[in-house]
């Protein structure tokens, strides 16, 4: 009986949005065929992966005051190529500088020392993200894509001019599930069979026919959530909670950003409306106070739920990595709470 509350409550498959699922799924040793086939489906024939070595996902600063970078995942292929594999629910503003980021440091780290690397000679170097956020979001860009497929960024380093790849050892492959919303029907490639599955598997209750059973067989024969052991299960319903308290924290700010904007936009409006007219100043002063007052309060409501959320999953026991991955706090805030 409990164990059937608990598939009701949780789902009949782990579901792959989340930070345990996607390491379950694509992070472990037996599993990564699984990952093999999903970063086929993102090159599509562009190179092939017929082997990937897992590797350690913490890495330290060269000198003692440089930054600590964590990877979700972080594989080798058989060819010396190298990926990192970000899985990222909720918007960032600075993503993109993350990513550039983690690829520098691993560059950085590939290089031999000593007369060894004089030639410069470099691995392959990919990142892979899966994000849960529309990555256009906030930057007036998202209509202007043009692309048959908005969902995916394919990025390499180009000539601005001819557009020709000017490197091809560093790439950028990231997916956005919001804005993949295909239906069975029109999934076409490999790629879009993934997408598909990554999106809706946590509201599965068996492999569709129009998923290729070759491929994704195991991971349904994997995924049951009444198959997992206890310990994972644990682990399980913590990563479910972390997902949903930081959506929890995220809508809160924003619903709170919404309120705060039009209370400042109505005071700045009849401030302005004395000098220059009722009318006129109440369009202006709401206009400018919606986007004003979005931004602090969005900022301001955020921080006083992300600091609400740390303490809850302080008090669970969650490691202050966890925390930080989820809150966007800073270490030292965490360990003063």
């Amino acid at each position: 009986m409990i164990m059937g509350k608990l598939k009701k409550h949780l789902g009949k498959y782990v579901d792959p949005r989340t930070d345990f699922g996607i390491k379950f799924y694509f992070g472990r040793e037996e599993n990564k065929i699984l990952l093999i086939e999903f970063l086929n489906s993102l090159f599509e024939g562009e190179k092939v992966i017929a082997d990937l070595k897992y590797k350690t996902v913490e890495h330290d600063g060269d000198q003692q005051d440089m930054r600590r970078v964590v990877f979700d995942l972080h594989c080798v292929g058989s060819d010396g190529e190298v990926f990192i594999v970000e899985f990222q629910q909720l918007f960032q503003e600075f993503f993109k500088d993350r990513a550039v980021f983690y690829t520098s440091r691993l560059i950085n780290k590939q290089l031999a020392r000593g007369k060894k690397g004089n030639d410069y000679c470099l691995p392959e170097v990919y990142f892979v993200g899966i994000l849960e956020f529309n990555m256009d979001k906030g930057e007036g860009t998202a209509l202007s894509r043009k692309t048959d497929r908005p969902y995916f960024y394919d990025v390499a380093l180009c000539d601005k001019h001819t557009h020709e790849v000017f490197y091809d050892k560093l790439g950028y492959k990231l997916v956005s599930l919001p804005v993949f919303n295909k239906r069975p029907e029109e999934l076409e490639t490999i790629m879009d069979q993934w997408l598909y599955l990554l999106k809706h598997l946590s509201t599965m209750d068996k492999l569709p026919s129009f998923l290729d059973k070759r491929i994704f067989d195991r991971m349904f024969a994997i995924g049951e959530v009444g198959r997992l052991k206890e310990e994972d299960l644990m682990s399980y319903e913590a990563s479910l909670k972390q997902r949903r308290d930081a959506e929890s924290v995220y809508n809160s700010a924003l619903r709170s950003g919404h309120a705060a904007g039009l209370a400042v936009g109505k005071a700045e409006g009849l401030a302005k409306g004395k000098a220059e007219g009722l009318a006129k100043g109440l369009a202006e002063g709401k206009a400018e106070g919606l986007a004003e007052g979005k931004a602090e309060g969005l900022a301001e409501g955020a921080r006083k739920n992300a600091i609400e959320t740390a303490k809850a999953m302080k008090k669970d026991g969650l490691t202050i990595e966890q925390i930080v991955k989820f809150t966007k706090l800073t270490v030292e805030e965490i360990e003063k709470l």
